[in-house]
């Protein structure tokens, strides 16, 4: 059985889910998202549950009734309290800027860079004095948000050696250690 596939999932009091064919809708006060679901797998809404089932057990049937789950599950999270993804800029000179969906980063290179954002994620800057620019993405969508964030280190990826790049906040950088001087 799958640990994660046979766990219900609590809808809050104004989050409503329905399921349409092989499509599941979620609307709650942040946003509607919806979800195909494969056919191996049916999904019933039960007063404030749904439950997931799968039709045979075959391997990939199981696979899927784990993942269908945590997406709905990320989906019902997304649509009541929402995802927030924070970015620390470390190095000097190293900037952000947010021109409404329009994030402007000055990563060290001759140019600045123009990123666009999608208009399902919001997007803040915070810069303050002696301290890493910090830009906050926040969206209903999960997945949206994991790749407009993946999107945005792979500008300026952290290096092994001063730790400079874009990191997410708390993440922890190993570092290597350079030539060393020979005797």
């Amino acid at each position: 059985m799958s640990r994660i596939g046979v766990l219900p999932v609590k809808v809050p009091e104004k989050v409503t889910v329905s399921v349409e064919g092989e499509q599941v809708v979620v609307k709650g006060p942040l946003g509607e998202l919806s979800q195909n679901i494969a056919p191996d797998v049916t999904v019933k809404v039960e007063d404030d549950k749904v439950v997931l089932e799968r039709k045979n057990d075959s391997k990939e049937t199981k696979s899927k009734h784990g993942l269908y789950r945590a997406l709905i599950n990320n989906m019902v999270q997304g649509v009541s309290e929402g995802f927030t993804l924070q970015q620390e800029l470390v190095g000097v000179g190293y900037r952000a800027e947010a021109k409404g969906q329009i994030l402007e980063l000055s990563l060290g290179y001759s140019h600045d860079i123009h990123f666009e954002i999608p208009e399902e994620v919001k997007v803040e800057t915070k810069t303050e004095r002696r301290k890493n620019p910090i830009i906050t993405l926040t969206s209903p969508n999960k997945q949206l948000l994991g790749q407009v964030a993946a999107k945005i280190r792979s500008l300026r990826p952290p290096e092994p050696y001063k730790g400079k790049g874009i990191k997410f906040v708390g993440e922890h950088i190993a570092k290597k250690a350079g030539k060393s001087a020979s005797v």
